[in-house]
């Protein structure tokens, strides 16, 4: 009998559901638990099998944690704004809104077919305006504070989506969807000032529980470098500076070419009439590429002479300036001084072109020929005047503060994290709540009781292709006369999809507030975020922008915490034959198809048994299969073909208390240390082993149905329902003991531990039988319970024992003649 999932899943699923047993309590006298899933952006494919890995396991800490008396808070909402939307608005004319509900009532389906003990009266989406007012409120808050601003930046442009692009939105030059072409051109850009907060983002990295790895992503994406700004002269500009910023002043008498960045403000007025041509072609085709692109390590370097020259301001001697794609304006200021002899770029850059290498640090202990590559390491200073002869660190320091005499330098800390660029020429997005005058300056944020701004109604989600959103078009939209009678105009720019991604885990604590983003006491109470799963791919952005965000809120005195997330955990990758699943590829498996077949506690059971759950992993039918048959025999042991209990009040041995007490001690663990396959494997050797002792105490299997809970909720309740309550009270009845409420069984540390060990017993190296003896029993001890052993006593007689060998715990032989 294979138990009937499709029967008993939906039916339990709906008694949940009538009796709200998920509904997070308002007691906040309890201990709490937040657990928390990265929220997904609810496309019209629906959930694919990558889904339930993270949402499993967040539901199984969920339920053992609300199992054990804790306040459990365990949300789902929806990451509703995005280009996707859009785009299906641009190619089919019905409102982004329609799609993206469409798709948040498939994926909520889905997910209720799964079991997954969620409070659904917390259910959020970031195009709701009732959510979305809160997100406009803290961008005014961000304004006030001077974190939001105006600036012209080189942004990702993709002319024929007409919209500008997130940096993780363009791949290799293209963009992610449609794959077009993306140039780098400067517009003018709402920015959020997130390198004011540089260094505490950096500093905090070190309190939280979280992956190394995704740490260090963070740490080198703000890297803080400690050096100096120097400025140069320019060669027949005398108004002229270029800045630069090193963390090797100490070299600065090395320094024989300059390099600035296509993009630099001064590349036109530095570019000669000999060089204009090559400097226009070179410029172009830098615009084409990533900042990724361009700094890759491996690729060869481009460049060309602007035909103008800097003063080296310690030799004095004019050094070329030249343009190349591997400085970013984005971090220092767009320019570097050169030093080939002991920087890898710029030696390669310096031989390519034949441009000089002067060494100025050098060792006792090497000989170094900086025409084959450049020297990095330590030493002490060579042909710098008088930096002669000091160490690296005191050279830094000297020639600093000698620039600093002079007025052309000074020490300077600065980081590789740049400003956030927060605008998008969508209509799919937050409306930036800021009002502008006719010569487009900022005139004010609007007032709380101007919010929510919400979206128009259009007639063409196109963007118009100069740089403005759709909603640009809407006069009656834009146009607004004030008190003086004069005209004002709404920001048409609007949010990118991570702005209310960067702070919904805070909106699900209190949804329903009308006052402000939460009540501080609920949120004083739930923050931080106990446990956050999702990919790993949101190292950066999301994470980064979230723990901006809450400082922001934190240092205004509207959030209680300055970190969001105090346990982050990243799954796995689920893969089929090797590779990564997708729609291109034709390797995906629909959970739907997976449910309808074996069932939701199946799925859930196999992917938290394929393997360690932030390991990638392996799609495998045949072992799906077999976590079928797994609780297929579970339900098997505890009821009879007509479905009757098979379980009764005799008592249970020794053998099947300790085996549950393992058990017991074993899954508690694993849950609290996120190891769900060993927990499965444990729950697997209980069955076994109450198989062979054909143990059917009620009490013995009562507890182990509470441990199966969070995994197969649904067969956990079924059999808890039949066997243990014995369908005595009806699950229709306002008292039901829903197992999913029960207490989660203790252990005793002492029935735990093996104090007896069975171990085999040999006659000339051949197994003649086994005995069960005491941990650690003598040799004697041993012996005398082979003596005992009838198919060893019989094998012995008229035999003479010559020796006897034994090693504790593991094996007793008789050599005998």
């Amino acid at each position: 009998m294979s138990y009937q999932h499709k029967q008993l899943e939906p039916f339990w699923q709906q008694h949940w559901k009538n009796k709200k047993i998920f509904k997070t309590s308002e007691n906040l006298n309890k201990p709490k638990f937040y657990a928390l899933d990265m929220f997904p952006y609810p496309s019209s494919s629906g959930l694919h099998v990558g889904h339930p890995m993270g949402y499993t396991a967040t539901d199984i800490v969920s339920r053992y944690y609300r199992m054990q008396g804790y306040n459990v808070l365990h949300p789902m909402g929806w990451d509703a704004f995005g280009l996707p939307a859009e785009q299906h608005a641009i190619d089919t004319g019905e409102h982004p809104s329609k799609v993206t509900y469409r798709s948040i009532e498939n994926f909520k389906k889905q997910l209720q077919s799964l079991g997954f003990s969620y409070d659904w009266e917390k259910e959020i989406a970031t195009c709701d305006p009732n959510f979305y007012h809160w997100t406009q409120w803290i961008f005014t808050l961000l304004h006030k504070k001077g974190l939001a601003y105006q600036a012209e930046v080189f942004v990702n442009w993709c002319p024929a989506l007409k919209t500008v692009l997130a940096n993780e939105e363009v791949i290799d030059g293209k963009s992610e969807r449609g794959n077009h072409p993306v140039f780098r051109i400067p517009m003018k850009q709402w920015m959020l000032k997130i390198t004011s907060y540089a260094e505490r983002l950096l500093a905090d990295l070190d309190k939280l529980d979280w992956p190394e790895s995704t740490k260090e992503i963070q740490r080198n994406w703000i890297k803080k470098s400690v050096g100096a700004k120097i400025f140069f002269a320019v060669k027949d500009f005398s108004e002229e500076k270029i800045e630069v910023f090193t963390t090797r002043p100490d070299t600065l008498f090395g320094a024989t070419y300059m390099v600035i960045a296509p993009e630099h403000p001064l590349v036109k007025k530095l570019t000669t009439p000999a060089q204009k041509i090559k400097v226009t072609e070179y410029c172009e085709a830098s615009s084409r590429k990533s900042d990724l692109d361009r700094t890759e390590l491996n690729k060869e370097k481009t460049g060309v002479f602007t035909g103008s020259y800097a003063i080296n301001p310690v030799t004095n001697e004019p050094i070329e300036i030249w343009i190349s794609d591997y400085v970013l304006m984005g971090y220092g200021s767009g320019a570097i001084m050169a030093v080939p002899a002991h920087d890898a770029r710029d030696h390669e850059f310096a031989k390519k072109f034949n441009l000089k290498i002067r060494q100025v640090i050098s060792t006792d202990n090497l000989k170094i020929d900086i025409n084959s590559e450049a020297y990095t390491g330590d030493g002490h200073l060579i042909h710098s005047d008088f930096l002669n002869n000091l160490s690296v660190e005191e050279a830094k320091e000297k020639i600093t503060s000698h620039l600093t005499e002079l007025k052309i330098g000074e020490k300077s800390i600065t980081y590789k994290l740049r400003d956030w660029i927060f605008s998008r020429q969508r209509y799919w997005g937050e409306p930036i709540p800021i009002l502008k005058d006719s010569k487009g300056n900022i005139i004010r944020t609007l007032n709380d009781n101007e919010l929510p701004l919400t979206l128009p109604e259009v007639s063409s989600y196109e963007p118009t292709g100069d740089g403005k959103s759709p909603l640009s078009a809407i006069t009656s939209w834009v146009q607004r006369t004030n008190a003086k009678g004069e005209t004002e105009f709404i920001e048409t720019d609007t949010m990118p999809g991570s702005a209310g991604s960067s702070w919904y885990f805070l909106r699900y604590i209190d949804p329903y507030n009308t006052n402000s983003i939460g009540d501080f006491e609920k949120l004083k109470y739930w923050m931080p975020v106990d446990l956050y799963i999702g990919g790993q791919e949101h190292a950066v952005g999301h994470l980064l922008y979230s723990r901006f965000w809450t400082k922001v809120l934190y240092d205004a005195g509207v959030c209680p915490v300055d970190e969001p997330f105090q346990k982050l955990v990243h799954q796995g990758m689920i893969c089929r034959d090797g590779a990564k699943m997708s729609k291109s590829k034709g390797n995906g498996i629909n959970p739907d198809e997976v449910v309808e077949q074996y069932g939701a506690d199946t799925l859930r059971v196999y992917e938290m048994f394929m393997g360690p759950l932030t390991q990638t992993k392996d799609w495998d039918d045949s072992n799906l299969a077999g976590i079928h048959r797994f609780l297929s025999r579970i339900e098997r042991f505890f009821l009879s073909d007509d479905g009757k209990s098979l379980l009764n009040d005799e008592p249970a041995s020794l053998e099947d208390k300790k085996i549950l007490h393992k058990t017991i001690k074993k899954v508690t663990e694993d849950i609290q240390n996120l190891s769900f396959n060993t927990s499965i494997a444990q729950m697997m050797i209980f069955l076994n082993s109450v198989a062979d002792t054909q143990c059917k105490n009620k009490e013995i299997l009562s507890q182990f149905l509470k441990l199966l809970c969070p995994f197969a909720p649904h067969l956990a309740e079924d059999l808890w329902y039949k066997c243990i309550l014995e369908e005595k009270v009806s699950p229709n009845s306002e008292e039901y003991p829903f197992l999913s409420l029960a207490i989660w069984p203790s252990y005793n540390e002492a029935l735990t531990i093996d104090n007896e060990v069975k171990i085999g017993v040999q006659i000339n190296g051949k197994h003649r039988g086994e005995i069960l003896i005491n941990l650690n029993a003598s040799q004697d001890e041993a012996v005398q319970a082979a003596m005992n052993n009838a198919n060893v006593k019989a094998t012995l007689e008229g035999k003479t024992i010559k020796k006897t060998i034994y090693v504790a715990n593991r094996i007793l032989n008789f050599v005998v003649v």
